[in-house]
């Protein structure tokens, strides 16, 4: 008898939670940006400022929900109104290198907005250099 109540329980909140109802998010649209941003040798302590230029090239207004590095020594600043079809902005990164080791250093950022798929990653490279 328990096992009838819980199997019926069970079906109808699956029932119940199976409505046809269309839920909309919002339009997708679509970026341009390079994807990989070479900065060359830096000195070991300077920070790395990188400017990574979004475009909307897609139909729809693009928003950029969440701008976010690697690590804690990468830090992104970001337009937070949406950008409209055919316009682009600058997101200002920058990436401290007092904790680098010498040598290639490899740092994302990673743009998630309202594009699919919806996350897009920047590399930032540079050649830490100790003296």
């Amino acid at each position: 008898m328990k096992k009838i109540i819980v199997a019926l329980s069970l079906g109808f909140v699956l029932f119940s939670c199976s409505n046809n109802d269309t839920i909309s998010v919002g339009n997708k649209t679509s970026i341009q940006v390079d994807e990989v941003i070479e900065k060359g040798d830096v000195m070991w302590g300077e920070d790395i400022k990188a400017t990574i230029k979004v475009k909307n090239t897609g139909d729809y207004p693009l928003i950029l929900a969440e701008i976010s590095g690697s690590c804690s020594c990468t830090v992104a600043e970001y337009p937070k109104d949406p950008i409209a079809p055919g316009k682009e902005v600058e997101i200002k990164a920058v990436v401290k290198t007092d904790k680098a080791t010498a040598g290639q250093l490899v740092k994302d950022v990673r743009i998630v907005a309202n594009t699919n798929p919806s996350l897009t990653t920047v590399l930032i490279k540079a050649n830490v250099i100790r003296k």
